[in-house]
C-alpha cells in the first residue's frame, strides 16, 4: 500500500515537571552559625548519646564537631566497630557545616535518586548527624555511627536534646 499515510497525534504529551526547578521564597535550613560548642556541653551531649545506646544495649563512637565541623569531643564505646570512628566524626562535620541533618543526604540519594549530591566534598548520605542549635544558631553538630543508620539517628537524637 505506497499511497498509505500514517496519522501523526498533535496533541501535546503532559510534561512533568521537575521538583529542582522550584524556587524556594527562603533558603532552606538558613541557621546562622554561632560561636563554638564548649568542651562541657559537647561532653553533656555525648554522655547523653551514651547512656541511650547503653539502654539499647547498642556500642556506638559518638562525635561532636564545632559551629565550624571542627571535632570538640569524641567517645567510643567499649566495642563499637573501629571503622565507625571515621563516619561519627564525618556525620557530625556534615551536619555541621551543611546546617541540616545528614538524614536529607540520605533521604536526596536513596528516595529522590539526586546522586549529584555524592560528589560534594564532605555530603555523607547516611543518617546519624543531628546540629545543635542553640537560641537559634548552630553551635555544633553530634554524629554516631556503629549501627544502622535508623540506630545512629536515634542516638544522635537523645544527644542533641540536650541542648535546648
Amino acid at each position: 500500500m505506497p499511497n498509505q499515510k500514517t496519522a501523526v497525534s498533535t496533541e501535546a504529551q503532559p510534561v512533568e515537571m521537575n521538583p529542582l526547578d522550584a524556587i524556594p521564597n527562603e533558603i532552606p535550613f538558613d541557621v546562622p552559625y554561632g560561636l563554638p560548642i564548649s568542651l562541657d556541653r559537647a561532653q553533656a551531649v555525648i554522655s547523653a548519646a551514651v547512656a541511650e545506646a547503653k539502654k539499647r544495649n547498642w556500642k556506638m563512637n559518638v562525635a561532636v564537631a564545632d559551629s565550624g565541623g571542627n571535632l570538640v569531643a569524641f567517645q567510643r564505646m567499649d566495642g563499637a566497630m573501629l571503622a565507625s570512628i571515621k563516619i561519627a566524626e564525618h556525620k557530625a562535620r556534615a551536619s555541621a557545616t551543611f546546617r541540616r541533618p545528614t538524614k536529607i543526604f540520605e533521604d536526596g540519594v536513596q528516595l529522590m535518586h539526586l546522586n549529584y549530591l555524592l560528589a560534594f566534598d564532605g555530603i555523607i548520605a547516611s543518617r546519624g548527624g543531628i546540629p545543635l542549635i542553640d537560641q537559634g544558631v548552630i553551635i555544633g553538630a553530634v554524629g554516631c555511627s556503629g549501627g544502622t543508620d535508623s540506630q545512629d539517628e536515634v542516638v544522635s537524637k537523645a544527644g542533641a536534646a540536650v541542648i535546648s
